[in-house]
């Protein structure tokens, strides 16, 4: 009788033991053991009762099998045995399967950084510059700073600096034949595309009916402004502007969009004698309608980049007056 109840009490501590093993790998080591009813108070079972209550538990973990308590301890414990080793298949598949959990969940959380940085490095740049802004060759420039940092604006092939710009601020600066530029604001930098300046454009307009009858005359063309010169450029006070031609030309003035106009009248002679005089000096040429024909040029040279453009109309009259 003796050994059959050593029999017993070895099973169940190898129940138990198990039990214990199986809460670990799933629950981790966090157990607390303090008392949970005091001893007076506790309720003594039998030890069948209290392999039952263990058994239970472990049904409640998805641990599903049957255990009878036969009045044959042998056969009992037999059983018993053979439960004791399906359960500890049972744990060693679930120590297995929480191992690896255990893996997988710090691999993810070890890449979680590694991902948000990624991110926040593929992300869209937001230049403390205003975005509206472009930036061209050969000529200054003006950089604002929109932002809450400091802004670099560094030459993409040497790496030095041509311009900070601190947050709130507009700051000028030249540019030579950069094709880009580097902004530069806090850890980050970003390349910005530079535009090449275009040659000036001038445009010449006749603003005067003087010369449209059969009869035109130089003393007219004197004191009116005939022709209207526009000359088109994104840095207009860049330019050197020089006109050709027997002109009178006034301004410039600006236009609405920053343009430089000039007005020109004709200048040949004050009397008549004096008009004599030039057509014998000149020889001016005459059109296939027998009318006098002067020309007139204007140049506008780029002191950056060396261009020159030059565009020119024609003055015609028939005498100097009626």
């Amino acid at each position: 009788m003796i050994k059959k109840n050593r029999d017993s009490k070895f099973v169940i501590y190898q129940v138990l033991y198990i039990f214990v093993i199986t809460v670990l790998a799933i629950k981790g080591a966090n157990l607390d053991l303090g008392e949970v009813v005091s001893k007076d108070k506790a309720l003594k079972v039998s030890v069948r009762d209290s392999l039952m209550a263990v058994i239970d538990s472990l049904n409640a973990l998805g641990l599903k099998f049957d255990l009878k308590v036969q009045q044959d301890y042998s056969a009992e414990n037999a059983e018993l045995k053979k439960k004791v080793m399906t359960l500890s298949k049972s744990v060693t598949m679930l120590s297995e399967k929480a191992s690896k959990s255990q893996e997988t969940l710090q691999a993810n959380i070890a890449q979680k950084p590694e991902t948000k940085a990624t991110i926040k490095d593929d992300s869209p740049m937001q230049s403390p510059l205003a975005e509206s802004q472009s930036f061209i060759q050969n000529t200054w420039n003006i950089a604002k700073n929109k932002g809450n940092l400091p802004a670099q604006i560094l030459d993409p092939a040497s790496r030095n600096l041509i311009a900070n710009v601190g947050p709130g601020e507009e700051k000028k600066f030249d540019l030579s034949n950069q094709k880009e530029v580097i902004i530069r604001f806090g850890s980050r930098e970003q390349k910005i595309p530079v535009m090449p300046k275009r040659p000036p454009e001038i445009k010449i307009e006749a603003v005067s009916s003087k010369m449209n009858g059969s009869e035109i005359y130089v003393q007219d063309l004197q004191k009116t402004t005939v022709y209207k010169v526009t000359i088109v450029d994104v840095r207009p006070d860049q330019l050197q502007i020089t006109y050709s031609g027997p002109v009178s030309v006034s301004g410039p003035v600006k236009d609405s969009k920053g343009n430089l106009v000039y007005n020109v009248s004709l200048k040949i002679a004050s009397n008549e004698q004096r008009f004599d005089e030039w057509i014998d000096r000149t020889k001016p040429l005459k059109d296939g309608e027998g009318r006098y024909k002067v020309n007139f040029f204007f140049l506008a040279s780029d002191k950056v980049t060396k261009e020159k453009v030059q565009v020119g109309d024609s003055f015609f009259f028939t005498s100097f007056s009626r």
